[in-house]
């Protein structure tokens, strides 16, 4: 049951879909990804849990109300999440009906809850910046990488393998769309995600003496080095393409060098974000070895 502080918070139930707060989750959901903004819609009990356990700060939290159900299975479904959530007591709660709730969210089977929340910043140089000790930082940059599953797939990657950031090169969808966010599982709140101009990023790293790294199909590229054969232990920045047309000409000929996974299975190539991932596992295993 919600807390006696909780239930104090629940402002009378919302019908609505004009309600100004009920526009404003509708229009954050709208433009996530699409604009620049202060504020972003994210769904569900557990990207509000990341969101609050990576500091990312709340401004409005959203409950459906379900009246196919008697008020006490309600209270133990739709506000049962609330005495799960540490949610601060500066954060406001609403509780709308259910055709209010389902017309500003995406999701086609709607999870209950929602919130406005605050993404947080990072710059570039966060991105470039070790996140754990030694000073071997290990980037990944995406080149227009469009599927949102995919990037936020990438992004959680990034996280579970020690990377220090992501850089999303032109072309690349938001971080803050709702389908990469969920994907990354709470991953974008934590990871420094950097959309950045190539010429920009390349010059970057070269100052920083990171090397590029460019991905490529190992059934396509036979000079390309088996990535258990390249030096990841160093700095490194790992470049992966669009999932189509994988690297343009520029991309691959500003690479340091070209890295491949070797697959004797019958496959022209791996999704970009299962070779991202392959990539990072290698890397991290590296780095792991010579600490051993």
């Amino acid at each position: 049951m919600p807390t006696a502080s909780d239930r104090s918070r629940l402002i009378s139930i919302v019908q609505s879909r004009q309600n100004a707060r009920v526009r404003e989750l509708r229009a954050a959901f709208a433009r996530n990804g699409r604009e620049v903004s202060e504020v972003i819609g994210i769904e569900g009990e557990h990207l509000l849990a990341e969101a609050l356990r990576s500091g990312v700060r709340l401004r409005t939290v959203f409950v459906r109300r379900d009246p196919q159900t008697s008020e006490t299975v309600r209270r133990d479904s739709s506000l049962r999440a609330l005495d799960r959530l540490p949610l601060p007591a500066t954060v406001s709660i609403v509780e709308l009906t259910a055709a209010v709730f389902d017309s500003a969210v995406e999701t086609e089977s709607p999870q209950g809850i929602a919130a406005l929340v605050e993404p947080p910043r990072f710059s570039l140089a966060e991105a470039l910046t070790e996140a754990h000790a030694g000073s071997n930082p290990l980037v990944v940059l995406t080149a227009a990488l469009q599927d949102p599953g995919n990037f936020g797939t990438l992004i959680r990657s990034a996280e579970a393998f020690g990377a220090s950031g992501v850089i999303s090169l032109p072309g690349t969808v938001s971080v803050w769309n709702s389908k990469a966010l969920r994907a990354s599982a709470g991953s974008a709140f934590r990871v420094p995600v950097i959309a950045e101009k190539s010429a920009a990023a390349f010059s970057v790293l070269a100052d920083r003496h990171i090397p590029v790294y460019a991905a490529v199909p190992a059934s396509t590229d036979g000079d390309a080095i088996p990535c258990s054969d390249a030096d990841l232990t160093g700095p490194a920045a790992l470049l992966i393409g669009n999932e189509g047309s994988g690297l343009s000409a520029e991309l691959l000929d500003r690479a340091t060098a070209r890295i491949a996974i070797p697959t004797p299975g019958p496959v022209d190539s791996l999704n970009a974000a299962v070779a991202a991932s392959v990539l990072l596992y290698e890397a991290a295993r590296q780095r792991a070895a010579t600490k051993s």
